[in-house]
């Protein structure tokens, strides 16, 4: 009989491994990275490529060439391409992000000898019909139109482009001018020059025609490395404040941040725990002073926002206009306290439980572990990161978390941004 009177025995976990996937080199070069270790039938293929935002000409290039490819190739059309895949309850999922492009396909395992061409096809022979680009743009015009009366958007965007530069691809946004700038032709040459495929991932168990398909088939498309990774982008050296008026708008939405240590640095599992601490979860500093204590806003966070060049450290909340300058003032006195005085103890156990437990528990299905061996993978980081990542956050004390904080959160170098 269970003994409900009783908490379970608590298990401290001492060490986080990644489980090994299997590493199978194609033909034309590239490298498929395969977790087959799943139960279920689904199964995921995502193709990655260096085509991020990083390495556009200009803004909106990176994302619309991306949109593109499921819009048509040279003998389907976007209808149908989208009536063949729902005819096997496939998804695709197209991300541009700042640093790589992805395209993934969502399937059944048993289905994936049937879908495969299509999706080689997208990524292969993309068409970029130039009605299909029309309509594209129009309907980015209008979510661009709602979303510059949004204030977190307009704040979002403001922080990154003052820290990083309009001219940086990691500080820079895409504006309508953008979008009307932009012609099939550019989306074409984009394609040609940076859509070989980097790096190749599949979640989930494939039977063996299927695999000795998606071997044949991946291995006969083009791969390559563009070389621009060195490439320096300007930025902004001196921090400052920038305010715009909503003047519609009851609240304001504030943004305080800076470039920061990346993943590689030695000091970023303590920058880490520190961000957990100020902001990271619900228990934080941040959350207990300017939402619990003094009722400032209904949420507050801080994030480490690492990219393959850089990193972004935010904090990010949303108050009454007239309280703006008191939820930052008290937003700094919560960094300053950091790092004038040592955290307590069991302020740092709990920090530390919470986090751990965070770590674990992004690791509880394959596909959020392959998410983790490819986060290692495409930012070039050592094989065991993740496991001396949770190891040295385990280790971290308050004499650490003190320096790391002088060091990388002078509350002079915050860039600020409110709009409302």
């Amino acid at each position: 009989m269970l003994d409900r009177k009783s908490a379970p025995q608590h298990a401290e976990i001492r060490d986080f491994q990644l489980p090994t996937p299997e590493i199978i080199p194609l033909s034309n070069g590239a490298q498929l990275v395969l977790f087959g270790d799943v139960k279920q039938e689904i199964l995921k293929l995502e193709v990655v490529f260096k085509a991020g935002k990083w390495f556009e000409p200009r803004p909106g290039v990176s994302h619309f060439t991306a949109q593109m490819l499921e819009r048509g190739t040279s003998s389907r059309s976007s209808y149908q391409i989208a009536e063949a895949f729902d005819q096997f309850g496939c998804s695709i999922e197209i991300n541009a992000g700042f640093d790589f492009t992805s395209l993934s396909l969502y399937t059944l395992s048993r289905n994936i000898s049937r879908v495969l061409p299509l999706f080689c096809e997208l990524i292969s022979t993309p068409s970029f019909p130039e009605l299909e680009l029309t309509l594209m743009k129009n309907v980015f015009r209008q979510n661009l139109k709602i979303n510059n009366k949004k204030n977190s958007y307009l704040a979002g965007k403001a922080i990154r482009k003052n820290i990083f530069s309009s001219l940086h691809p990691y500080g820079n946004s895409i504006e309508e001018l953008d979008v009307d700038n932009l012609t099939r032709e550019d989306l074409v040459l984009f394609f040609n020059t940076h859509f070989s495929l980097h790096q190749i991932y599949i979640t989930g168990s494939l039977p063996g025609s299927a695999r000795q398909a998606i071997l044949h088939d991946l291995g006969h498309l083009k791969a390559g490395y563009p070389a621009m990774d060195k490439i320096e982008f300007p930025t902004n050296r001196k921090s400052f404040s920038q305010i715009i008026e909503m003047p519609d708008s009851v609240q304001s939405s504030l943004r305080l941040g800076k470039r920061t240590i990346n993943r590689a640095h030695a000091d970023y599992p303590t920058f880490v725990l520190l961000n957990h601490i100020l902001g990271g979860y619900f228990g934080s500093r941040l959350m207990k002073n300017i939402r619990e204590e003094k009722g400032l806003t209904y949420g507050i966070h801080s994030s480490i926002n690492a990219l393959k060049n850089d990193a972004l450290f935010i904090i990010s909340t949303d108050v009454n206009k007239e309280n703006q300058k008191l939820a930052i003032s008290e937003i700094k006195a919560e960094i300053i306290k950091l790092q004038e005085n040592l955290v307590g103890l069991n302020e740092l156990e709990i920090t530390k439980n919470h986090l751990l437990g965070s770590i674990q528990l992004e690791t509880a299905n394959p596909f959020s572990i392959a998410e983790k061996i490819k986060t290692i993978r495409l930012n070039q980081l050592k094989p065991d990161f993740y496991s001396t990542l949770y190891n040295n956050i385990m280790s971290s004390n308050s004499e650490m978390i003190q320096h790391v904080a002088k060091s990388y959160l002078d509350v002079e170098s915050l860039f600020e941004a409110s709009v409302g």
